[in-house]
């Protein structure tokens, strides 16, 4: 039987003051096992010791970690944006974001893995919190009802039937559109999930019925655990309706030559 090579992975960790929360051991624990993945662990702006915490890691490991601090804060989505463009840079197959908090394990990401590297026409794999039975899925009402109408607006907006947009973990193969729809600055810090999306859709203009399907996976999560300190805030909930307004007055439009 022939050896099948892992995929090289480079994943972007954005952080904003998780000095307290970051798991270094799980993150060190996972690279060493794991040497086709590798991480861009990106500080936004954070006011705590998270460069700190994050600069160790790195030292710990170098051959697996790489810091890139921002200043001033960004947002998540941006702080993902400058992490994925400079992941791309790197010699890899696919490029990924996780959330610092692990809510989503890292034991999860051979399925993202697995995925891409076994069917070469998906081009981005995303996870999603159902909660089915024999899945640990824990998400507070609160967030579960939000997540539930954003999904809904965001399904409106893309014409899919996307379940989850918001989850932090997702896993993208390295293209030139990648390259393509991460030029322009994103318009939201919370939504940039559905933004990413709709310029992917826009990118690739009129595909065939059912390709974008066969492109763009949803991953049912078995663990998913909320995990406190949360920086998505009652605000942000209240401003996501606005946000996806501009992004679908937005329309999603790309730069035609990437750099």
């Amino acid at each position: 039987m022939p050896v099948i090579r892992p995929l090289r992975c480079r994943v972007v960790v954005p952080c904003h003051n998780e000095a307290a929360r970051l798991d270094s051991d799980a993150f060190d624990a996972f690279a060493a096992a794991n040497p086709h993945v590798t991480f861009l662990l990106v500080d936004d702006g954070s006011t705590d010791d998270t460069l700190a915490v994050l600069s160790a890691l790195a030292t710990r490991r170098a051959a697996s970690f790489e810091v890139l601090a921002l200043t001033p804060n960004r947002g998540k989505g941006e702080a993902v944006r400058a992490g994925l463009r400079q992941a791309l840079n790197a010699t890899c197959d696919a490029v990924g974001y996780w959330d610092a908090d692990l809510a989503t394990p890292l034991n999860a990401f051979p399925l993202f893995h697995d995925l891409l590297r076994d069917r070469p026409e998906i081009e981005i794999a995303m996870g999603a919190r159902v909660k089915l039975l024999g899945r640990d899925v824990d998400r507070p009402w609160n967030r579960h009802v939000f997540g539930r109408v954003a999904a809904t607006a965001a399904s409106s907006i893309l014409h899919l039937p996307v379940y989850d947009t918001q989850c932090g973990a997702k896993l993208l193969r390295k293209t030139d559109t990648l390259k393509l729809i991460l030029k322009r600055p994103f318009l939201s810090r919370w939504a940039f999930d559905v933004e990413l999306l709709k310029r992917w859709l826009v990118a690739h203009g009129n595909l065939a019925e059912g390709e974008v399907e066969r492109r763009i996976v949803e991953i049912p999560l078995h663990s998913w655990h909320d995990v406190r300190g949360s920086k998505v805030t009652a605000g942000d909930m209240a401003k996501a309706p606005l946000d996806l307004l501009r992004i679908w007055w937005d329309g999603g439009a790309v730069d035609s030559k990437a750099r």
